[in-house]
C-alpha cells in the first residue's frame, strides 16, 4: 500500500487521510465527524476525513475521547460488516480505534477513538 498522506485544512479543522490517492471510493459516513472512503470491490480502505479534529484529538479528563460509530446502524447487515472488517484492518485500525460500549446487558455500541499516533501527528498539524 502507498504512504499516507495526510492534510490538514486548518480554516474547517479537517484533516484528510488518503491511503491511495485518487483512487474512486465509496463514503461511509461513521458519525457526523468521520467519514470513511473505502473501495467496495477490493475491500479496502481509500481514505479517512476528521471534520473538528483539533477536538476529536483532545484526550478528555479519563483518556482519548470516544465516539459513537452510530453511521454503522444505517448500513446494511453485508455493508456493516464490511466496514467493520476495514475498521479491523490495516491501515485503518492504526488511526482509529475500534472498540465498544455497552450501557446495558443486551445492548452494545460500537465506538471509536483517535490512535496515539495520530494524536502525535495533530501536534505537527495543528
Amino acid at each position: 500500500m502507498n504512504k499516507i498522506n495526510y492534510n490538514y485544512d486548518e480554516m474547517s479543522d479537517t484533516l484528510y487521510i488518503s491511503f491511495a490517492p485518487g483512487k474512486k471510493a465509496t463514503g461511509i459516513e461513521l458519525n457526523s465527524n468521520i467519514l470513511l472512503r473505502i473501495d467496495k470491490e477490493n475491500r479496502k480502505a481509500i481514505g479517512l476525513t476528521i471534520f473538528d479534529f483539533s477536538l476529536l484529538a483532545q484526550n478528555a479528563d479519563f483518556g482519548p475521547r470516544s465516539f459513537p460509530l452510530m453511521g454503522l446502524t444505517e448500513l446494511s447487515d453485508t455493508l456493516r460488516d464490511l466496514v467493520l472488517e476495514i475498521l479491523k484492518s490495516h491501515p485503518v485500525k492504526d488511526i482509529l480505534t475500534l472498540s465498544t460500549y455497552t450501557p446495558g446487558y443486551s445492548e452494545s455500541i460500537p465506538i471509536t477513538s483517535l490512535n496515539q499516533m495520530l494524536s502525535m501527528v495533530s501536534s505537527k498539524v495543528v
